[in-house]
């Protein structure tokens, strides 16, 4: 993502606010979302490209993009967007979406990948997600990545969720790239 993105990276965002899981996937409606002016998004793109504590990763297609993954480093001490205080060394997986259109092909898989990997470069060692009890799909899709349920669990604005975690091993000097 450039940090001249913000267009882009608006239309995204509203399309997945309008998929039917929107309502339980994301903590902001579509309504909320279009409203924003065009300095909000503009912000957005230059906080993920240019932050050491976060970071959004989009798939293309062509000129359109598909699927996106921010992934969030919260400072030790500090609450989430759901005011819980995280260890060091704890990554966030946030705003997961791919397009209906684009999803089974592999997409999702490489998108939270790329965000372990950078997770991993920023010294963490777990990539958690919350995950809303119903979403069977997302839930199932997870699971198939290596994410495990860890029993925490939060009652949110969107109902309750389940928080998921992935461990991240550092990689040996000799496969580090």
């Amino acid at each position: 993502m450039l940090a001249t993105d913000g267009d882009r990276l608006r239309q995204l965002r509203l399309e997945a606010l309008q998929d039917p899981a929107a309502g339980i996937a994301f903590l902001e409606s579509y309504e909320t979302a279009v409203e924003r002016p065009r300095e909000f998004w503009d912000d957005r793109a230059v906080g993920a490209a240019l932050s050491a504590s976060a970071a959004q990763f989009v798939a293309e297609q062509g000129q359109s993009w598909v699927g996106t993954v921010t992934v969030l480093i919260p400072e030790p001490g500090q609450p989430d967007y759901f005011g819980r205080l995280r260890e060091p060394g704890t990554a966030l997986a946030v705003a997961v979406f791919i397009s209906q259109g684009h999803r089974g092909r592999g997409i999702l898989d490489r998108l939270i990948d790329a965000g372990a990997q950078w997770a991993r470069s920023q010294g963490c060692t777990r990539l958690l997600l919350d995950v809303h009890e119903d979403n069977a799909r997302a839930r199932a899709a997870y699971t198939r990545l290596g994410f495990a349920l860890t029993g925490g669990a939060i009652v949110g604005q969107n109902g309750r969720e389940v928080e998921m975690s992935k461990d991240l091993p550092q990689r040996p000097s000799s496969d580090r790239r």
